[in-house]
Protein backbone atom coordinates (compact mmCIF):
# COMPACT_ATOMS: atom_id res chain seq x y z
CA UNK A 1 0.00 0.00 0.00
CA UNK A 2 1.45 3.83 -1.08
CA UNK A 3 1.54 6.55 1.24
CA UNK A 4 2.57 9.79 0.78
CA UNK A 5 5.59 11.94 2.99
CA UNK A 6 7.09 15.26 3.15
CA UNK A 7 11.08 15.50 2.62
CA UNK A 8 13.21 18.45 2.32
CA UNK A 9 15.24 17.45 -0.55
CA UNK A 10 17.54 20.95 0.27
CA UNK A 11 17.70 24.02 1.66
CA UNK A 12 14.90 25.88 0.61
CA UNK A 13 12.50 22.96 -0.87
CA UNK A 14 9.90 20.58 0.77
CA UNK A 15 7.70 18.22 -1.66
CA UNK A 16 5.30 15.85 -1.44
CA UNK A 17 6.42 12.28 -2.36
CA UNK A 18 5.20 8.85 -2.05
CA UNK A 19 6.35 5.37 -0.64
CA UNK A 20 5.40 2.39 0.60
CA UNK A 21 3.10 1.93 4.08
CA UNK A 22 5.56 0.49 6.60
CA UNK A 23 4.14 -2.57 7.48
CA UNK A 24 4.08 -4.03 11.03
CA UNK A 25 7.55 -5.39 13.15
CA UNK A 26 8.18 -7.74 15.78
CA UNK A 27 8.01 -4.97 19.11
CA UNK A 28 7.10 -1.85 16.46
CA UNK A 29 3.26 -0.03 15.91
CA UNK A 30 2.03 1.12 12.87
CA UNK A 31 1.35 4.77 13.83
CA UNK A 32 -1.62 6.93 11.81
CA UNK A 33 -0.17 10.86 11.96
CA UNK A 34 -2.77 13.52 13.05
CA UNK A 35 -0.68 16.43 13.95
CA UNK A 36 2.51 17.47 13.27
CA UNK A 37 4.54 20.78 14.47
CA UNK A 38 6.97 22.24 12.70
CA UNK A 39 9.79 22.36 15.10
CA UNK A 40 13.04 24.66 14.71
CA UNK A 41 15.22 22.52 14.04
CA UNK A 42 12.89 21.17 10.85
CA UNK A 43 12.94 25.01 10.11
CA UNK A 44 16.86 25.48 10.35
CA UNK A 45 16.45 22.82 7.85
CA UNK A 46 14.40 24.24 5.77
CA UNK A 47 16.97 26.97 5.98
CA UNK A 48 20.00 25.46 6.00
CA UNK A 49 21.29 26.49 9.10
CA UNK A 50 20.21 23.67 11.51
CA UNK A 51 23.91 22.31 12.58
CA UNK A 52 22.55 18.50 12.38
CA UNK A 53 20.86 18.97 9.23
CA UNK A 54 21.67 16.24 6.08
CA UNK A 55 19.89 15.89 2.95
CA UNK A 56 17.33 14.37 1.89
CA UNK A 57 15.59 15.16 5.09
CA UNK A 58 11.89 13.61 5.95
CA UNK A 59 11.42 16.24 9.04
CA UNK A 60 9.51 16.35 12.22
CA UNK A 61 9.25 14.49 16.25
CA UNK A 62 6.43 16.66 17.36
CA UNK A 63 3.29 14.71 16.66
CA UNK A 64 0.18 13.10 17.66
CA UNK A 65 -1.23 9.78 15.66
CA UNK A 66 -3.46 6.94 16.18
CA UNK A 67 -2.10 3.18 16.60
CA UNK A 68 -3.56 1.46 13.54
CA UNK A 69 -1.58 -1.96 13.84
CA UNK A 70 0.06 -3.31 17.06
CA UNK A 71 1.18 -6.51 18.44
CA UNK A 72 1.07 -8.15 22.03
CA UNK A 73 2.45 -5.98 24.84
CA UNK A 74 2.91 -4.80 28.49
CA UNK A 75 2.21 -1.14 28.20
CA UNK A 76 -1.73 -1.51 27.57
CA UNK A 77 -1.52 -0.06 24.30
CA UNK A 78 -4.07 -0.65 21.72
CA UNK A 79 -5.09 -0.10 17.78
CA UNK A 80 -7.43 2.77 17.69
CA UNK A 81 -5.39 5.07 20.81
CA UNK A 82 -4.45 8.34 20.22
CA UNK A 83 -0.94 8.50 21.19
CA UNK A 84 2.62 10.24 21.42
CA UNK A 85 5.91 8.71 21.26
CA UNK A 86 9.78 9.66 22.16
CA UNK A 87 11.40 10.90 18.99
CA UNK A 88 15.40 10.54 20.26
CA UNK A 89 17.06 7.39 19.65
CA UNK A 90 19.38 6.44 21.67
CA UNK A 91 22.39 3.55 21.15
CA UNK A 92 21.90 1.51 24.42
CA UNK A 93 25.55 0.64 24.27
CA UNK A 94 27.63 4.05 25.02
CA UNK A 95 28.58 5.40 28.42
CA UNK A 96 26.01 8.25 28.85
CA UNK A 97 23.47 4.93 27.97
CA UNK A 98 24.94 2.66 30.42
CA UNK A 99 24.68 5.32 33.28
CA UNK A 100 21.50 5.90 32.10
CA UNK A 101 21.81 9.46 30.73
CA UNK A 102 19.96 7.88 27.30
CA UNK A 103 18.54 11.61 25.99
CA UNK A 104 22.37 12.60 25.66
CA UNK A 105 23.85 9.27 23.79
CA UNK A 106 26.84 9.86 22.23
CA UNK A 107 25.19 8.39 19.11
CA UNK A 108 21.65 10.19 19.22
CA UNK A 109 19.61 10.49 16.77
CA UNK A 110 16.44 12.41 16.68
CA UNK A 111 13.84 12.19 14.39
CA UNK A 112 14.22 14.45 11.95
CA UNK A 113 17.35 16.02 12.39
CA UNK A 114 19.99 12.58 12.35
CA UNK A 115 17.54 10.48 10.60
CA UNK A 116 14.48 10.60 8.45
CA UNK A 117 11.70 12.33 11.11
CA UNK A 118 7.47 11.51 11.26
CA UNK A 119 6.07 13.95 8.72
CA UNK A 120 4.57 10.96 6.73
CA UNK A 121 0.63 9.46 6.40
CA UNK A 122 1.81 6.01 8.61
CA UNK A 123 4.99 5.54 10.63
CA UNK A 124 6.67 2.69 12.30
CA UNK A 125 7.49 3.19 16.07
CA UNK A 126 9.01 1.03 18.89
CA UNK A 127 6.85 0.38 21.28
CA UNK A 128 8.69 1.18 23.93
CA UNK A 129 8.33 4.55 22.69
CA UNK A 130 4.82 5.38 22.17
CA UNK A 131 3.21 6.91 25.04
CA UNK A 132 -0.65 6.48 26.05
CA UNK A 133 -2.34 10.36 25.61
CA UNK A 134 -4.84 9.86 28.02
CA UNK A 135 -8.09 11.32 26.30
CA UNK A 136 -5.47 14.54 25.18
CA UNK A 137 -6.46 15.58 22.29
CA UNK A 138 -4.68 15.00 19.02
CA UNK A 139 -3.67 18.62 18.54
CA UNK A 140 -2.48 18.91 22.24
CA UNK A 141 -0.75 15.68 22.18
CA UNK A 142 1.36 17.12 19.11
CA UNK A 143 2.40 19.92 21.85
CA UNK A 144 3.57 17.22 24.19
CA UNK A 145 7.27 16.66 22.44
CA UNK A 146 8.42 20.54 22.68
CA UNK A 147 6.96 21.09 26.04
CA UNK A 148 9.34 18.10 27.41
CA UNK A 149 12.03 20.04 26.08
CA UNK A 150 11.62 22.88 27.78
CA UNK A 151 10.69 20.86 30.98
CA UNK A 152 13.92 19.20 31.04
CA UNK A 153 15.74 21.95 30.64
CA UNK A 154 13.84 23.57 33.81
CA UNK A 155 14.11 20.34 35.70
CA UNK A 156 18.24 20.70 34.68
CA UNK A 157 18.22 23.73 36.46
CA UNK A 158 16.47 22.77 39.74
CA UNK A 159 14.01 25.50 39.35
CA UNK A 160 11.91 25.85 42.82
CA UNK A 161 9.03 27.84 43.99
CA UNK A 162 9.84 31.41 44.66
CA UNK A 163 12.72 31.10 42.43
CA UNK A 164 13.25 34.33 40.59
CA UNK A 165 13.80 32.89 36.25
CA UNK A 166 14.49 34.58 33.49
CA UNK A 167 14.07 33.07 30.21
CA UNK A 168 16.02 34.77 27.25
CA UNK A 169 13.86 33.81 24.14
CA UNK A 170 9.80 33.90 23.74
CA UNK A 171 9.98 31.31 20.68
CA UNK A 172 7.94 28.10 21.22
CA UNK A 173 10.87 26.36 23.41
CA UNK A 174 11.30 29.88 25.78
CA UNK A 175 7.40 29.97 26.11
CA UNK A 176 6.98 26.18 27.44
CA UNK A 177 9.73 27.04 29.82
CA UNK A 178 8.16 29.65 31.23
CA UNK A 179 5.42 27.57 31.20
CA UNK A 180 6.93 24.71 33.41
CA UNK A 181 8.76 27.37 35.61
CA UNK A 182 5.32 28.89 36.40
CA UNK A 183 3.84 24.94 36.45
CA UNK A 184 6.13 25.33 39.54
CA UNK A 185 6.17 27.94 41.42
CA UNK A 186 8.53 30.39 40.27
CA UNK A 187 8.34 33.78 39.21
CA UNK A 188 9.47 34.33 35.35
CA UNK A 189 10.39 36.90 33.13
CA UNK A 190 10.43 36.48 29.76
CA UNK A 191 13.13 38.20 27.37
CA UNK A 192 12.85 38.99 23.32
CA UNK A 193 13.52 41.23 20.65
CA UNK A 194 9.87 40.67 19.27
CA UNK A 195 7.53 42.39 20.94
CA UNK A 196 5.00 39.61 18.88
CA UNK A 197 6.69 36.37 21.02
CA UNK A 198 6.42 38.46 24.07
CA UNK A 199 2.90 39.15 23.78
CA UNK A 200 2.29 35.14 23.67
CA UNK A 201 4.02 35.23 26.92
CA UNK A 202 2.66 37.93 28.21
CA UNK A 203 -1.02 35.94 27.39
CA UNK A 204 0.69 32.97 29.51
CA UNK A 205 0.42 35.01 32.66
CA UNK A 206 4.24 35.52 33.33
CA UNK A 207 5.41 37.81 35.82
CA UNK A 208 7.36 40.07 33.29
CA UNK A 209 9.05 40.60 29.99
CA UNK A 210 11.89 42.45 28.57
CA UNK A 211 12.17 44.21 25.36
CA UNK A 212 15.50 43.53 24.46
CA UNK A 213 16.24 46.45 22.34
CA UNK A 214 19.63 46.55 23.04
CA UNK A 215 22.39 45.44 25.72
CA UNK A 216 22.60 48.75 27.65
CA UNK A 217 18.42 48.51 27.66
CA UNK A 218 18.53 44.88 28.75
CA UNK A 219 21.03 45.30 31.62
CA UNK A 220 18.81 48.10 32.79
CA UNK A 221 15.76 46.14 32.98
CA UNK A 222 17.36 43.40 34.79
CA UNK A 223 18.63 45.60 37.54
CA UNK A 224 15.06 47.21 37.42
CA UNK A 225 13.63 43.78 37.88
CA UNK A 226 16.12 42.12 40.75
CA UNK A 227 16.99 44.84 42.49
CA UNK A 228 20.48 44.67 40.73
CA UNK A 229 20.69 41.47 42.48
CA UNK A 230 20.75 39.40 38.82
CA UNK A 231 18.02 36.26 38.35
CA UNK A 232 18.57 32.93 40.42
CA UNK A 233 18.16 30.77 37.20
CA UNK A 234 18.35 31.86 33.40
CA UNK A 235 17.09 29.21 30.68
CA UNK A 236 19.34 30.19 27.09
CA UNK A 237 16.24 29.46 24.53
CA UNK A 238 17.72 30.84 21.17
CA UNK A 239 21.22 29.40 20.51
CA UNK A 240 23.17 32.61 19.82
CA UNK A 241 26.46 34.10 21.26
CA UNK A 242 24.56 37.11 22.07
CA UNK A 243 21.73 34.93 24.16
CA UNK A 244 23.78 33.28 25.76
CA UNK A 245 25.65 36.43 27.05
CA UNK A 246 22.30 37.83 28.11
CA UNK A 247 22.64 35.05 30.70
CA UNK A 248 25.99 35.22 31.98
CA UNK A 249 25.30 38.61 32.39
CA UNK A 250 21.49 38.58 34.11
CA UNK A 251 22.60 35.72 36.46
CA UNK A 252 22.89 36.50 40.09
CA UNK A 253 26.36 35.57 41.85
CA UNK A 254 25.49 31.81 42.39
CA UNK A 255 22.85 31.17 39.93
CA UNK A 256 21.58 28.29 37.75
CA UNK A 257 21.95 28.67 33.67
CA UNK A 258 20.37 26.26 31.39
CA UNK A 259 21.31 25.93 27.89
CA UNK A 260 18.54 24.30 25.56
CA UNK A 261 19.08 26.46 22.28
CA UNK A 262 21.41 25.16 19.70
CA UNK A 263 23.48 26.77 17.48
CA UNK A 264 26.31 26.96 15.35
CA UNK A 265 28.05 30.17 16.29
CA UNK A 266 31.22 30.45 18.14
CA UNK A 267 31.47 32.33 21.06
CA UNK A 268 34.73 34.66 22.81
CA UNK A 269 34.30 35.73 26.05
CA UNK A 270 35.68 36.31 29.66
CA UNK A 271 35.26 32.84 31.04
CA UNK A 272 36.46 33.82 34.17
CA UNK A 273 32.94 35.67 34.98
CA UNK A 274 32.11 31.60 35.56
CA UNK A 275 34.01 31.59 38.59
CA UNK A 276 33.66 35.06 39.94
CA UNK A 277 29.99 34.26 39.89
CA UNK A 278 30.36 30.14 40.99
CA UNK A 279 28.05 29.72 38.29
CA UNK A 280 26.18 26.05 37.52
CA UNK A 281 26.08 26.03 33.70
CA UNK A 282 24.08 23.05 32.80
CA UNK A 283 23.43 21.70 29.09
CA UNK A 284 19.88 20.71 28.69
CA UNK A 285 19.57 18.24 25.46
CA UNK A 286 16.13 16.23 24.43
CA UNK A 287 14.21 14.78 26.99
CA UNK A 288 13.35 11.31 29.53
CA UNK A 289 10.35 8.84 29.14
CA UNK A 290 9.74 10.29 32.80
CA UNK A 291 9.76 13.43 31.38
CA UNK A 292 6.76 12.71 28.34
CA UNK A 293 4.84 10.90 31.12
CA UNK A 294 4.77 13.53 33.88
CA UNK A 295 3.84 16.26 31.68
CA UNK A 296 0.95 14.10 29.95
CA UNK A 297 -0.11 13.98 33.54
CA UNK A 298 -0.07 17.32 34.05
CA UNK A 299 -1.42 18.70 31.29
CA UNK A 300 -4.56 15.72 32.09
CA UNK A 301 -5.01 17.33 34.97
CA UNK A 302 -5.10 21.06 33.96
CA UNK A 303 -1.96 22.33 35.43
CA UNK A 304 -0.35 23.19 32.27
CA UNK A 305 -2.90 24.79 29.35
CA UNK A 306 -0.91 24.23 25.65
CA UNK A 307 -4.55 25.26 24.10
CA UNK A 308 -2.74 28.30 22.94
CA UNK A 309 0.08 27.43 21.39
CA UNK A 310 -1.51 26.61 17.97
CA UNK A 311 -1.07 29.38 15.97
CA UNK A 312 -1.53 28.40 12.26
CA UNK A 313 -2.71 24.84 11.55
CA UNK A 314 -2.07 23.78 7.30
CA UNK A 315 -3.53 20.68 5.80
CA UNK A 316 -1.22 17.99 4.50
CA UNK A 317 -1.34 18.84 1.00
CA UNK A 318 -0.21 22.64 2.07
CA UNK A 319 3.21 21.40 3.21
CA UNK A 320 5.06 23.73 1.43
CA UNK A 321 3.42 26.75 1.91
CA UNK A 322 3.36 25.76 5.42
CA UNK A 323 7.10 26.03 5.86
CA UNK A 324 7.29 28.40 3.56
CA UNK A 325 5.01 30.67 5.61
CA UNK A 326 6.80 29.89 8.83
CA UNK A 327 9.78 31.28 7.73
CA UNK A 328 7.91 34.69 6.69
CA UNK A 329 6.27 34.93 9.77
CA UNK A 330 7.98 33.08 12.42
CA UNK A 331 8.25 35.81 14.93
CA UNK A 332 4.42 36.53 14.63
CA UNK A 333 3.49 32.43 15.41
CA UNK A 334 3.97 30.30 18.20
CA UNK A 335 3.85 27.29 16.84
CA UNK A 336 2.30 25.50 13.34
CA UNK A 337 1.13 22.22 12.75
CA UNK A 338 0.31 20.15 9.82
CA UNK A 339 -2.56 18.56 9.63
CA UNK A 340 -2.33 15.25 8.39
CA UNK A 341 -5.44 13.05 8.58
Amino acid sequence: MKMKYITIPEPGKVKIRETERPELQEGHAVLKLLYGGICGSDMGTYKGTFLYSEYPRIPGHEFSAEIVEIGENDRGLKAGMIVTANPYFNCGKCYSCQRGFVNCCTSNQTMGAQRDGAFSQYISMPIERIYDGKGLSAKILASIEPFCISYHAVKRASVKAGDKVLVVGGGTIGYLAAAAAKMVGAEVYVSDISESKLHFVKELGVDGTILNTSEEAFNEQVKEITGGNGFDVCIEAVGLPSTFMNCINAAAFRARIAVVGIGKQSLDFFYSIIQTKELDIFGSRNALKEDFEELIDFVKDGKANLEPIASAVYEFEDAEKAFKETAELGAQRLKVLIRFE
